[in-house]
């Protein structure tokens, strides 16, 4: 229609009607709001949780006081282009950039991994071990061929029963550690739970040497 008005100089009724389109429909304007806040928001969370999908992401916003309908958020997830793209190769854990500081009190940060062996009728096992980062204290340590992220939670509120609710978790990229189960667990108890950066194994000298079990 603008390119007919423009190219052979006809009024936009006369361009509507040779194109049979509705003038109505040239020119409605959206009055649907931009979400300015609402997409800096998911945004920021997105650069610090790469690996995110929208789903993710909406429980991370809950967590921060914000909250839109899932079918809103996958909008505006799309129109921003945040889609997450699929990583060939060996896996690389990707997380915050956010710097850690060195805890001053016990339960002030707790750490988390898997170590993994195997039977000798060669069937693997993990061991999930949990430790205090300021006294190096092993909290835990679970061992089993399965270990989920609904198991996981299950196994720190054991250990919250009996010692006290960490401020801070940290943890690598793992698929249990990233799952909705630990998700939904941090917005229910109020837990920060921090994904460690590419290439810094925070925690490995902290689980060399557990005391207290």
């Amino acid at each position: 229609m603008a390119h007919l008005c423009k190219a052979h100089g006809v009024s936009q009724r006369r361009a509507c009607d040779v194109l049979n389109v509705d003038r109505s429909s040239v020119r409605y304007r959206s009055v649907r709001p931009d979400d300015e806040h609402l997409r800096t928001a998911m945004k920021k969370v997105a650069a610090e949780r790469r690996h995110f999908g929208y789903r993710r992401i909406h429980v991370m916003l809950e967590r921060q006081g914000i909250f839109m309908n899932q079918k809103k958020l996958r909008r505006l997830y799309r129109e921003e282009k945040l889609q997450v793209r699929k990583r060939g190769g060996r896996k690389r854990a990707l997380g915050t950039r956010r710097p850690m500081v060195l805890p001053s009190r016990v339960n002030e940060r707790w750490s988390l991994d898997f170590v993994s062996d195997a039977f000798t009728d060669g069937r693997r096992f993990r061991v999930l071990a949990v430790v205090d980062d300021y006294n190096r204290e092993c909290l835990a340590l679970v061992a089993d061929t399965s270990l989920s992220g609904l198991r996981m939670t299950r196994e720190l509120d054991t250990i919250i029963e009996r010692r006290g609710k960490p401020r801070t978790i940290v943890s690598d990229n793992g698929t249990e550690m990233t799952s909705m189960a630990v998700l939904k667990w941090c917005q229910e108890k109020g837990v920060e739970w921090h994904y460690i950066a590419p290439g810094k194994p925070h925690f490995s000298a902290a689980l060399r040497l557990p005391v207290g079990q």
